[in-house]
């Protein structure tokens, strides 16, 4: 599967459990580890698992299998690596103390557009 396949895949995922505040960010050149990550917030603990959850079924429908999970007991913030994408779910608390989006020095003006993905926290 490729790389937008994939993408495609996790968006859909993502937006179908009505994540908040999604941000893809092209991370190509800047780690070896990855070239996408997906940032996205849930309102409770149980949201962000139920979201990480679909984004692994998803995924393993697809044909595609997930190479780690992290941070399912806790659920505050949940890692799950792809291999060339990686998603963070994030309570909102947990994703301001953090700032990922910021860690990697990327500008807003390079964060991909996610059409699918348009809501914000209310």
């Amino acid at each position: 599967m490729r790389l937008e396949q994939l993408e495609q895949v996790v968006r859909e995922a993502l937006d179908e459990m009505k994540a908040l505040d999604p941000v893809a960010l092209d991370v190509r050149g800047k780690t070896p580890l990855t070239d996408m990550m997906f940032i996205v917030s849930g309102s409770s603990t149980r949201h962000v698992k139920s979201i990480a959850d679909n984004v692994v079924e998803k995924v393993l429908e697809a044909g595609w299998r997930p190479i780690g999970i992290e941070g399912e007991e806790a659920a505050e913030w949940i890692l799950v690596d792809l291999g060339d994408i990686v998603v963070h779910v994030m309570l909102p608390a947990v994703r301001e103390l953090y700032r990922l989006e910021g860690i990697w020095g990327i500008d807003a003006d390079e964060e991909m557009e996610m059409p699918l993905l348009s809501r914000t926290r209310r």
